[in-house]
């Protein structure tokens, strides 16, 4: 039987009815946009142009999504997720040479990167200057970085042309979402949803997410979370001579 049949976007996934802060007050329901639909990666970048926090597939899961640059959408992102300050969130790009230009990565080759991205995993670096949000990730030096491989968001960076902060669509420290069902209690938050069916292959093991990496160090890495790409990206890191650091 196909996968994709026997998978229930509920069949092992419980959603607690956590309430999202107080000062969140649920405006309309968010529209539901098929990513499929013309134009839909258009819309995206003008939710987010507008402030918006909005829902999105990737190549791994759902993630929320909103402009890294501006206070006041980070903070509604953090509100929405019932998220502490001190966890991070990470940024999404287009291209390796955005990775450049917001994290600090002249010791690592273009061969590297581009041999890690785009793909399930989450680079982990030093931020520069360009990251100048005091609400991102103010406890913290770092940045995540990813470039998914996924059509829509691809596209959605492109045309909003900055970066993205990025989490996972669901409340904090419970299980990451791979259908649009799943986080529907979000909704009422959302500038919109943009829907790209089941994500994963609708895998339980898949909910881990990418594989985030910090190559912060020259010459180092130090796997942060396994996520579901781990043993590709320990062959390529160690492929072009990095060495572990384990805490």
């Amino acid at each position: 039987m196909n996968i994709l049949r026997k998978f229930s976007c509920h069949s092992s996934f419980i959603v607690r009815k956590k309430s999202v802060s107080p000062k969140m007050k649920i405006e309309k329901m968010a529209s539901i946009i098929p990513c499929n639909q013309q134009k839909s990666f258009v819309k995206a970048a003008e939710l987010l142009s507008n402030g918006h926090v909005i829902a999105v597939p990737t190549d791994t899961i759902y993630g929320l999504a909103c402009s890294a640059n501006c206070p006041e959408a980070i903070k509604k992102l953090y509100a929405i997720k019932g998220r502490d300050a001190v966890k991070p969130v990470a940024i999404c790009v287009t291209h390796i040479t955005d990775i450049r230009k917001w994290g600090q990565a002249s010791h690592l080759s273009d061969n590297l990167l581009c041999s890690l991205l785009p793909g399930p995993v989450t680079v982990v670096l030093e931020k520069t200057l360009h990251l100048d949000n005091p609400y991102l990730n103010p406890h913290t030096t770092k940045i995540g970085i990813r470039i998914p491989n996924h059509e829509f968001i691809n596209n959605v960076t492109k045309m909003f042309d900055k970066p993205l902060a990025l989490t996972s669509a669901n409340f904090s420290n419970e299980p990451s979402t791979l259908c649009i069902k799943e986080f529907e209690h979000l909704y009422g938050y959302l500038g919109a949803v943009f829907d790209g069916g089941i994500l994963s292959q609708g895998l339980d093991q898949n909910r881990t997410g990418s594989t985030v990496i910090d190559l912060s160090m020259e010459g180092t890495y130090k796997i942060i979370r396994k996520g579901i790409s781990y043993e590709k990206i320990i062959k390529i890191v160690e492929t072009n001579g990095l060495t572990s650091i384990v805490d």
